[in-house]
């Protein structure tokens, strides 16, 4: 799957930065492309495009259901408005203009959800997203990606612009670990399988990837052998590679830095119930909301580690010998 060869020494870089790459590289090969962002240019790397076409660039200010207006009406006009935030901010303060004035009409806007999950740490819980996948998934029309890291990030960005119609991606402020590369297969639509295993396939998302992955490898070391899939689109999610991981391993974990509800454990938990329902455990936060500290805290307090992933394995796997 071509993976970078030692996840133990792996460079860490935020997620938000392949944003800003591939912003600024679709900027160059299509002149319709415009980026809008509510004062946020540099945290959410919108910056990176807007340095290179300033003529393509607009600073609504704090205004986020202006932004989305406007956004949608450029996306009138044939414009791809990429419109930029914190998730808590946009998507979250602005689902109305979301819903009825992007997905309704089904117009050709791009979301970037940044400083998403409890990785925004001291920030608090005012400003972690943790409901953003759940609300925007539900709109008709919307595809939701969550990059795994900042290569994939570029990636996702860079098919969020190729694609007609509005998409939401994604993305975290911490550094986390670059586990793809260039050659790692991206497409929307489309889980990726990491690791191949018999006994119990881990479904993640985002950040949750690397815990995954580390997750089985410590998992191999007591004689069970986990699948690990980078569900990285969580609409429209891939019901094939997932239904025939539940054939094969018979047990499911999901994990990802969101609510229980709603997120990707509620996506796979419905797309398996009409194909091939198997015992299920959840990694997520278990509906609360998230408080401020420092973000490694934060992923032990909330159970968002590896060690949670290796539990919840084990529970899956002995609900399925139960059955």
């Amino acid at each position: 799957m071509h993976l970078v060869p030692d996840l133990h020494n792996v460079q860490k870089v935020p997620s938000r930065d392949g944003y800003g790459l591939g912003l600024a590289e679709l900027g160059k090969t299509n002149e319709n492309v415009i980026a809008l962002c509510c004062d946020l240019t540099d945290s959410t790397r919108t910056s990176w495009f807007s340095d290179k076409f300033p003529d393509r660039y607009f600073q609504v200010g704090v205004a986020e259901q202006n932004m989305m207006g406007i956004g949608a009406g450029l996306a009138t006009l044939g414009k791809i408005p990429f419109v930029s935030s914190y998730a808590v901010f946009s998507p979250g303060r602005n689902w109305d203009q979301v819903r009825v004035s992007v997905c309704y009409s089904n117009l050709n806007v791009k979301i970037q959800g940044a400083h998403a999950g409890i990785s925004v740490g001291p920030d608090g819980a005012t400003h972690q997203a943790l409901e953003d996948v759940a609300s925007l998934r539900c709109l008709p029309n919307m595809v939701v990606l969550v990059p795994a890291d900042a290569v994939q990030g570029e990636k996702a960005t860079i098919a969020a612009g190729n694609r007609i119609g509005p998409v939401y991606v994604r993305f975290g402020r911490e550094k986390v670990p670059v586990l793809t590369t260039k050659e790692t297969p991206f497409e929307i639509g489309k889980a990726d399988i990491y690791k191949e295993g018999e006994d119990v396939a881990i479904v993640a998302m985002g950040i949750m990837v690397h815990e995954a992955l580390m997750a089985a490898e410590e998992l191999e070391k007591e004689g069970i052998d986990a699948m690990v899939i980078n569900c990285h689109t969580v609409k429209p999610i891939d019901v094939k590679t997932l239904a025939d991981a539940a054939r094969k391993t018979g047990a499911i974990v999901t994990a990802e830095e969101h609510q229980v509800y709603g997120g990707l454990g509620g996506a796979v938990a419905e797309a398996l119930s009409t194909t091939h329902p198997v015992p299920m455990r959840y990694v997520a936060v278990m509906d609360r909301f998230g408080e401020s500290g420092k973000p490694d805290d934060l992923f032990k307090k909330f159970g968002l580690t590896r060690h949670d992933i290796i539990k919840a394995a084990k529970e899956a796997i002995a609900a399925k010998k139960k059955r």
